[in-house]
């Protein structure tokens, strides 16, 4: 089947196979495409760091335990996990959310819950992939700036005028209007307020 790459994509992790099917069915119900995994190294292996979706990810499975797993794909994936499980209590779910998980559900799961959690897990993750697509477009346009350049954006963001920052780095105010359009230009941004959007993706990164 020729599938859509970028169209959501929701593994299903669980040892029962009959789980398994039905959460497929129900998925495929709202044109959500699946792909289930019985064993969790074959999953860890092959799946997609690249998707967009979300893993559903069964508590308890035979030679590696879900925890084990969420705790292994928070260190390599942004894609969200909602944990099942038929013996939930309340230190397991404590452990899933510390670990990473977005949800905790229990079996036998309502279809109209997890059909919504699952939605809202991949709308959560399209909004993080988006933010994460701007922050590195930003990058790389602050990444064009001369170092002067960045002078100049700084103060623009201070709130500094034209004069201000010419008296500041001792150039002249025609020489600093050359550089702000320069900077709106390489940044290719038309108001302020686009501007000192980049200058905080800036400051972000810096700050780590």
């Amino acid at each position: 089947m020729n599938h859509d790459k970028q169209s959501p994509l929701i593994y299903l992790l669980d040892d029962d196979d009959a789980v398994r099917d039905a959460l497929a069915l129900l998925l495929r119900s709202v044109g959500l495409r699946s792909e289930g995994h019985a064993d969790p190294l074959t999953f860890l292996a092959h799946h997609d760091r690249g998707a967009i979706g979300c893993v559903v990810l069964d508590i308890r499975m035979p030679g590696m335990s879900g925890l084990d797993v969420l705790e292994r794909l928070a260190a390599d994936s942004d894609l969200p996990v909602i944990m099942l499980t038929g013996h939930g209590n309340v230190d397991l779910c404590r452990r899933a959310f510390k670990s990473g998980a977005v949800e905790f559900l229990q079996k036998p799961v309502d279809d109209d819950l997890f059909l919504d959690t699952v939605q809202k897990a991949v709308r959560q993750h399209i909004g993080s992939r988006e933010r994460q697509a701007a922050t590195l477009a930003a990058r790389q346009k602050l990444a064009r700036l001369s170092g002067r350049e960045l002078d100049v954006l700084q103060r623009i963001a201070d709130g500094l005028s034209n004069k201000e920052i010419a008296r500041e780095l001792a150039l002249s105010p025609r020489t600093v209007e050359t550089y702000r359009a320069n900077v709106f230009a390489k940044l290719e941004v038309d108001t302020l307020a686009q501007l000192i959007r980049h200058y905080l993706v800036l400051l972000a990164d810096t700050s780590r």
